[in-house]
């Protein structure tokens, strides 16, 4: 793909809310429940915590991987449908067996983009702490 892929910086956080805070203002089902300069915050404390992996030189998305709890946390991209995301989640599978995240009901395109990538509906749903129901997605590597 030719994209620069790297783990993440603390200096990253500004640029990956940039991202997240962009796609929740032009997502109609996504209420804002935290303010941008929150959401920066929280991805820097996350940084240093998780597998992070930034792609692109200026960085144009990012995937943050809970390690103890085999999950991803967040996965955005400001271009969607490039085969960034598809980079990102590559990367991360590498040297995994197994794979979790959750995913919010109303997101189709996510759905099908995590299906195509080997992902299957494992069938819990909860609501999320933004009070949108998501849907639990796993991924388990073939032997």
């Amino acid at each position: 793909m030719g994209h620069l892929l790297r783990l993440a910086k603390s200096s990253d956080a500004p640029t990956c809310s940039a991202i997240v805070n962009s796609w929740i203002d032009n997502t109609k089902w996504m209420p804002r429940i935290h303010p941008p300069d929150l959401i920066a915050q929280m991805i820097k404390d996350g940084i240093p915590n998780r597998e992070f992996w930034v792609i692109g030189d200026p960085v144009v998305g990012y995937l943050s991987f809970n390690v103890e709890a085999q999950q991803i946390m967040g996965l955005y991209i400001s271009h969607p449908g490039i085969g960034l995301g598809k980079a990102l989640l590559d990367q991360v599978k590498l040297g995994k067996s197994y794979i979790k995240l959750w995913s919010h009901s109303p997101n189709t395109a996510a759905h099908r983009f995590y299906l195509r990538e080997g992902f299957k509906i494992h069938g819990n749903e909860k609501i999320g702490s933004d009070g949108i129901k998501e849907i639990c997605f796993e991924w388990v590597r073939k032997i």
